[in-house]
């Protein structure tokens, strides 16, 4: 399981619960686990574009050579 679907699948979750925490007429919690599931699905858009961007760059090529000869 990636970073990202474990990211998208937390942010589901609570925003489900923040779906109960409403039915229940609890609005505190609500909008806390409504703000957490909202979290949750920015970081996982930020994984999914740190991803996008490793795979575009090409690679670095280092020169190992200290001395400069």
């Amino acid at each position: 399981m990636t970073i990202e679907r474990m990211f998208t699948i937390v942010s589901g979750l609570l925003l489900l619960v923040a779906l109960v925490f409403v039915w229940r007429n609890n609005l505190s919690a609500a909008f806390v686990s409504a703000t957490l599931g909202v979290v949750a699905w920015f970081l996982s858009y930020r994984a999914q574009l740190r991803a996008k961007i490793a795979a575009a760059e090409p690679p670095i090529e280092r020169d190992d050579d200290i001395d400069g000869d």
